[in-house]
Order: C-alpha cells, then sequence, then structure tokens
C-alpha cells in the first residue's frame, strides 16, 4: 500500500508557509521542505525561510542541513525525502511535503528521470559556460534547439545551467534531453498523495512578491549576503540563489543597491510565473485554492482532506 502524503505547492510569497504550519498542526504531521534553498544554513532572509520558532512548534527537515559550500541535487533531496515519509508514516504521523521547486517536487512523486544520471562533464561544461559568455545565453539556447527542440521549448534562454545540462546529457549519453522525460500521462505515482495548489490573482501576486523582497531587505538581507561571501565562494550553488545572485555585483560595485533590488524583484515575479507554468502542466493537482482572497475557503479543503485521510 502506498504511503499517503500532503503536499503543498505554489509560487513564491503565495502563502504555503502558514497552510503547512497549520495543517501540520491539525492532523499531526511533519513537514519535508521540498525548497531547493532553505536546505542551506546561513541562506535565512534570502530565502524566507520558516523561523526558528515556527519550527519549533513543527517539526521541519530538509531546512538548514548543509552547508553553503556543498551542492544538493534533485537525487539527494529524493533520497532524504524518500526515507523521512518512510520514518514519519511509520511513527504515525502525516508527512507533509511543502515547497516551490518543482522538479524536486516531481521527482519525489512520480518515477520520472531528468537526465540526472548522466555523469557531470565539467571540461564540456566549462566550454558552454564560455560560449554563454562571449555568444549571449540566447545563441546557446538556440545550439539546444538545433539538436533537441522538445527540450528547448520546454527550457526559458535564460535559464543557463538548465541549457547547459540538457547539452551535456546529449553529449555524455547521446540521448535527447526531453526523451528522458516521461510525458505526464505516463508518470507513475510512487505515493497516495493529496497535491494542493495555492494560487492568487497574479498583479496580487506580484505585490506581494515585491513587499517580501522590501520586507527582506529591512530584516537584514545585505548583511547576510556580505557574511556568506566572507566564506562562500562566488561558484557555489548557493550563490545562484535569488535574492543572492543579484547582490554579488553590488558588492563589487558594479550595480547600485535600488538596481539591486529591482533585480531581485523581478527574477522573483518571473520565477514564480514559471513556477505556476510548471505546477500546471507537469503535476497532477488534487485541487487549487486561492486563500489570499479567500482564506475561509480553508474549511473546505481540509473537509477534503480529512476524507483523504480516512480513505
Amino acid at each position: 500500500m502506498k504511503e499517503k502524503i500532503i503536499v503543498i505547492v505554489g509560487p513564491t510569497a503565495v502563502g504555503k508557509t502558514s497552510l503547512s504550519l497549520s495543517l501540520a498542526k491539525k492532523y499531526d504531521g511533519e513537514i519535508i521542505s521540498g525548497d531547493s534553498m532553505q536546505i542551506y544554513k546561513g541562506l535565512d532572509i534570502g530565502t524566507a525561510k520558516v523561523t526558528r520558532e515556527e519550527r519549533k512548534e513543527v517539526i521541519h527537515y530538509l531546512v538548514d542541513e548543509i552547508s553553503p559550500n556543498e551542492n544538493y541535487a534533485v537525487s539527494d533531496f529524493k533520497t532524504k525525502a524518500k526515507n523521512l515519509i518512510e520514518d514519519i508514516t511509520a511513527r504515525g504521523k502525516v508527512p507533509i511535503i511543502v515547497g516551490g521547486t518543482g522538479l524536486y517536487i516531481e521527482s519525489l512523486l512520480y518515477n520520472v528521470s531528468h537526465g540526472g544520471q548522466a555523469e557531470p562533464d565539467l571540461t564540456y561544461r566549462k566550454e558552454l559556460e564560455t560560449f554563454a559568455e562571449q555568444n549571449g545565453k540566447q545563441k546557446l539556447w538556440e545550439r539546444l534547439e538545433s539538436i533537441d527542440p522538445k527540450a528547448a521549448e520546454s527550457i526559458h534562454c535564460n535559464n543557463l545551467r538548465r541549457v547547459i545540462r540538457a547539452l551535456e546529457v546529449y553529449n555524455s549519453t547521446g540521448q535527447l534531453f526531453s526523451s528522458l522525460q516521461m510525458e505526464k500521462t505516463n508518470k507513475e505515482k510512487l505515493y497516495d498523495a493529496y497535491v494542493i495548489g495555492l494560487t492568487t490573482d497574479r498583479a496580487l501576486l506580484y505585490e506581494r512578491i515585491n513587499q517580501r523582497v522590501d520586507f527582506m531587505f529591512d530584516q537584514g538581507l545585505i548583511k547576510e549576503v556580505e557574511s556568506l561571501l566572507a566564506t562562500v565562494p562566488l561558484t557555489a550553488q548557493s550563490l545562484k540563489g535569488i535574492g543572492y545572485k543579484e547582490l554579488i555585483p553590488y558588492f563589487e560595485n558594479y550595480i547600485s543597491l535600488q538596481a539591486a533590488t529591482e533585480q531581485i524583484k523581478q527574477n522573483s515575479r518571473r520565477y514564480a510565473k514559471r513556477q505556476l507554468t510548471w505546477f500546471r502542466n507537469r503535476m497532477e493537482i488534487s485541487s487549487w485554492w486561492d486563500f489570499v482572497q479567500a482564506p475561509e475557503n480553508q474549511e473546505k479543503l481540509e473537509a477534503e482532506l480529512e476524507n483523504f485521510l480516512r480513505m
């Protein structure tokens, strides 16, 4: 029998954390973070990490667990989360997976490959990075388009890491990256999951994102990034996250703080849009909810969850 889990997905700043805390308290749940950045120690403000006080109220996993100098891949998340789900279920608790990193959530819920089996070719990767620096991301994306049009269609030209990975997989294995992506209808479900999708009006979401970024600066984001830069190399995966990478040029005196702030807001809004697209197109959502504008509807969701957990 497949383990029952509750999953909460949605774009940044839509209210995933508050809902997860509420449901965990109501259903005796424990929370597994499905966020690719909150696992890093020291990346608190820029990731809008769940607070220490909130973690005292409800047990959280995959938060504050590794050094910002370490890498954290989708395969690492899947292995850790799978073991945690088994443990939480065995103790009679409800596993609640919360996150906005679509790739991570999809890899956990379905038996699907993301081309991660190919060994990294660091020499070839460096060649591609140099090509992009000299010719632009668009040109590198066009190279992918000529080799694997389906992959290019699903990867934005500005998503350099993903474009490079697709080319790297093809170079290493001879297989098209897109051929390694199973279609949604063919995905084998690994869990009995109730997947909650959170959304809201686009303009309202963008306003919330802008306000969140301003709040991050009020909370001390500049000091947090400055502290990280003292010990973490610029090449570290942890510094590639939104809210961190945009401030590096500021510390190097290439751009103003205002420009860096606007870049963080813009990149956060774009990321939110991509998150929504991913969850709508690549995952089977049990039900969509807008608790920003209609928080009273949470009672309806809870009624559905109670039926799900009883089945």
